[in-house]
């Protein structure tokens, strides 16, 4: 080929960039013209599915535009988390993501997807503690007589959790491996089936957020025998903390967030943060996730992503530590 056509190739294919480019910034510009897809990585009801509609539900009033929920469940987050990484990056796939899907499940397996280098983080919702809890059927009112209970009869309990590799299955893990205890483990398609079967008495214990457990708390169905916060939680006063019960290492926090597929356009990601900033700041909103024991932690794009990329490092270090890893 010679010089000049070589010359003239790329001339062409700079007109067809340029020529392309202004439909681009058209796009970002109009976003979002269409209903935005927004994927929730677990079964309908619980803490997950809740954001999800409620914060879809005021997105849509403030950009003139229905974000669909769409609940994609299995695999502790996995086929969702995946179908979001596959998705184009134009602003109209979204998913709320959690400490499972960008957190414990990379800390703990081999994945289809890197929680890291797949994504486009967008905004932080906020976090809650997890509660180490039981069925009414289980006679252990304190951790002590729950070890105590498990020692006394080996493999008789079991333990539900929200999926393989979820922040409900790692605690659980832990606790069971720093207590010298063993529960058969049962996993689910999310919180709101795990919740049904220990309300039901088909499994015996589970960690899951408090934001879950909180209702079945206050309808006095389950019993709660410790919380993974540093500090007592003001939703439940009289229960104490691992920490302060002598086991150290359970500070897990299970936060909700926002995560767009990678390469995301940068003025539609800032659109999106700056909204659900403004959001998390609204006194109706604000008073309604801590009414559900959520704590709003509002950040910018750049500190949710760096906040994921520590939050994921220290679950590698426990599953590590305490070999936990999966297949």
């Amino acid at each position: 080929m010679n010089m000049n056509r070589r010359n003239g190739i790329k001339v062409i294919g700079a007109a067809f960039i340029c020529a392309a480019l202004p439909d681009l910034a058209r796009a970002q510009a109009e976003w979002p013209a269409k209903h935005v897809r927004f994927i929730v990585p677990v079964a309908p009801g619980g803490s997950a599915d809740m954001l999800a509609r409620t914060l879809g539900d005021r997105l849509g009033k403030a950009f003139g535009q229905t974000f669909v929920v769409d609940n994609v469940s299995g695999g502790g987050g996995i086929i969702a988390t995946q179908t979001t990484a596959r998705a184009a990056p134009d602003g109209y796939t979204l998913m709320l993501s959690y400490s499972a899907t960008h957190s414990t499940n990379p800390a703990a397996r081999k994945l289809p997807y890197d929680a890291v280098t797949d994504f486009t983080p967008i905004a932080m919702i906020g976090g809650t503690p997890n509660v180490l809890v039981v069925s009414k059927g289980v006679s252990a009112t304190s951790v002590k007589e729950l070890i105590a209970l498990l020692k006394a009869n080996p493999a008789k309990y079991s333990y539900g959790s929200a999926g393989q590799g979820t922040l409900t299955h790692l605690a659980m893990e832990q606790f069971k491996e720093t207590t010298k205890t063993f529960m058969v483990h049962v996993p689910y398609r999310g919180g709101s089936p795990m919740m049904a079967d220990l309300l039901g008495g088909q499994t015996q214990a589970a960690f899951p957020s408090l934001s879950t457990a909180l209702p079945h708390l206050r309808g006095n169905r389950i019993q709660a025998l410790a919380v993974t916060s540093l500090k007592r939680h003001p939703a439940l006063p009289d229960v104490p903390t691992l920490e302060e019960l002598g086991f150290k290492g359970f500070s897990g926090v299970q936060w909700y967030g926002v995560h767009g597929p990678a390469n995301m356009p940068k003025p539609i990601v800032k659109r999106l943060s700056d909204e659900i900033n403004k959001q998390l700041n609204a006194p109706d909103l604000n008073e309604k996730l801590v009414q559900e024991a959520i704590s709003p932690m509002p950040m910018t794009p750049e500190q949710f992503g760096e906040y994921v990329k520590r939050d994921m490092a220290q679950w590698v270090q426990l599953v590590k530590a305490r070999k936990l890893e999966m297949e």
